[in-house]
C-alpha cells in the first residue's frame, strides 16, 4: 500500500471545528482497525493539520478523505498527496 497525506486548512470558527474533532478521532481509530495505519495531528499554529494513512490507490485515498467528518461537515479544505517515501526502516 502507498502512503497518502491530506494537508488541511480550517475554514470554520474554533468552536464549530472542535465540535467535530471527536468524530474525526473516532474515524481515524476506525481506519486503523481496518489496517490503514492512519495518524492525525495539527500544526502548532492554529488553523490546519495533516492526516497520513496508507491506501491502495489515489482513488481509495480520496474516498477515505471524503468520509472524514471534518470534510463531511465542511470544516476544512485540503490537498491530497501520495507521499513517496525515500527512507524507510
Amino acid at each position: 500500500m502507498a502512503w497518502f497525506a491530506k494537508i488541511e486548512s480550517g475554514i470554520v470558527d474554533k468552536s464549530t471545528f472542535d465540535h467535530y474533532v471527536p468524530a474525526h478521532i473516532e474515524y481515524v481509530k476506525q481506519l486503523n482497525q481496518r489496517g490503514y495505519q492512519a495518524k492525525s495531528g495539527y500544526w502548532n499554529r492554529r488553523g490546519g493539520g495533516m492526516l497520513i494513512f496508507q491506501a491502495e490507490s489515489m482513488q481509495e485515498a480520496e474516498a477515505i478523505v471524503q468520509q472524514d467528518p471534518l470534510v463531511l461537515n465542511r470544516c476544512v479544505t485540503y490537498d491530497l498527496y501520495e507521499w513517496c517515501l525515500v527512507v524507510e526502516d
